[in-house]
């Protein structure tokens, strides 16, 4: 992969992390039309990495909001008797354990089926395919609700199993979590910061162990498209998350639909 392939590739990935879309499926299918290999251990690395990208252009946004999380978390457990006071009390302690919940599934779902998982990056067809899932997802949006802005410990285990069968490429993971949580009354801008912050300690943990990989391994490896595509990911995805809070707030989700419906089509039709 060049370093202006592996630039035009982490543009895709940070537009289409947050806008409900589905980056891997992007990723995936640029690949594809670029004629680079879809399968085999260096292309799950670049996603990784690209994916961490988008992770840093999330605490350059969330900075603030991140920094209270780890503070009042950190107070918590150094004063674990005061637990369930500070759940009660504190909405960063609570977001805190919700993250975690999240975690339990995809958690789950990545220990059972990562082989199927990494298998599916080499079919197009496949991510075509679930773009119109994703479509799907998107036009039941328009269904109307009375959003309450609470997310509990069920709505966050639902949340966690959305994001679990977004690790299908195609399945964009932003737009299952933040449709799962509009579908259970949580607010657009609840849903849009709670999908955005429950990203960060699944691809953080899976970046570290990708890195420790390349580090441990006896061949050598081209940093230089990983470098350009993780920086490029990075800054084009402070964009995009800009324009989802924007999009979400305003309730406009439903006609990236029509985009999934179009990508997903013609990829059927055309892809061998």
């Amino acid at each position: 992969m060049s370093w202006w392939e592996a630039a035009l590739l982490g543009l895709v990935q940070g537009l289409t992390e947050f806008l409900p879309v589905s980056s891997s499926g992007h990723l995936v299918l640029g690949k594809y039309l670029l004629g680079l290999d879809t399968s085999g251990a260096d292309n799950v690395t670049f996603e990784v990495l690209v994916h961490f990208g988008t992770v840093l252009s999330i605490l350059t946004v969330y900075w603030k909001r991140v920094l209270d999380i780890l503070r009042d978390v950190f107070d918590t457990v150094l004063h674990p008797a005061q637990l369930s006071t500070r759940y009660a009390e504190n909405d960063n302690v609570r977001i805190a354990i919700f993250i975690l919940i999240t975690m339990i599934p995809t958690g789950v779902v990545y220990v059972f089926f990562k082989d199927w998982l990494e298998a599916a990056f080499s079919n197009p067809r496949l991510v075509c395919g679930m773009l119109l899932v994703t479509g799907v997802l998107l036009l039941l949006t328009l269904v109307r609700r009375n959003p309450d802005g609470k997310i509990n410990p069920v709505k966050a285990f639902v949340i966690g199993v959305a994001q679990s069968m977004a690790m299908i490429p195609g399945i964009s993971r932003s737009g299952s979590t933040i449709c799962t949580a509009l579908y259970m009354n949580v607010t657009p801008e609840k849903a849009t910061n709670f999908s955005f912050l429950m990203l960060l300690p699944v691809v953080m943990g899976a970046t570290l162990l990708k890195v420790l990989d390349l580090l441990e391994s006896p061949e050598a490896v081209d940093w230089m498209p990983l470098v350009v595509g993780t920086l490029v990911a990075y800054v084009s995805g402070i964009l995009a998350i800009r324009a989802m809070i924007n999009l979400v707030s305003r309730g406009n989700l439903h006609y990236f639909a029509f985009y999934c419906f179009l990508i997903g089509g013609l990829g059927l039709l055309f892809i061998a």
